[in-house]
């Protein structure tokens, strides 16, 4: 929340009648440096099954008021690993194709051969990230105990 807060307040101080350099046209802000500037991703070579909000991952952090759960969405991750366009795919900053893999798992009562599937998820994933930058969604966005 405090993220969101920050970054609001910083597009409002330096976004106040500026152009976002996204290569397109030319800026209007003369004697600022780039570091002053709030450039937005591309982001629209995103699979059409992805959404910006679709949540990652979810961790639980102990603080002072209790227990808290963090989400993590495809767009933070995809900021974090610097993510972009190019030539119409996703990559990550070392230029790697960005692919997305559903985890699976989150059974309140697990099928029976539910070792089996979590096996075969995991060569899956070895497979893929050989050759791509994975980005993982987790089958539980609330982060909450399944049962």
């Amino acid at each position: 929340m405090n993220r969101i807060f920050y970054l609001l307040a910083l597009v409002l101080i330096v976004g106040s009648g500026a152009q976002t350099l996204c290569g397109q046209g030319k800026s209007k802000m003369k004697g600022k440096t780039t570091k002053q500037i709030v450039a937005q991703p591309n982001y629209k070579c995103l699979p059409p099954d992805i959404n910006l909000e679709t949540i990652v991952s979810t961790k639980q952090v102990k603080s002072a008021a209790g227990n808290k759960i963090e989400q993590e969405t495809v767009k933070q991750r995809l900021d974090k690993i610097k993510a972009g366009c190019k030539a119409g795919r996703l990559v990550d900053g070392k230029g790697r194709e960005i692919r997305f893999y559903r985890l699976q798992g989150c059974w309140g009562n697990p099928p029976q051969d539910y070792q089996e599937i979590l096996d075969n998820q995991q060569k899956e994933l070895q497979e893929l990230k050989k050759k791509y930058a994975v980005v993982e969604i987790t089958c539980n966005p609330s982060g909450g105990m399944p049962f």
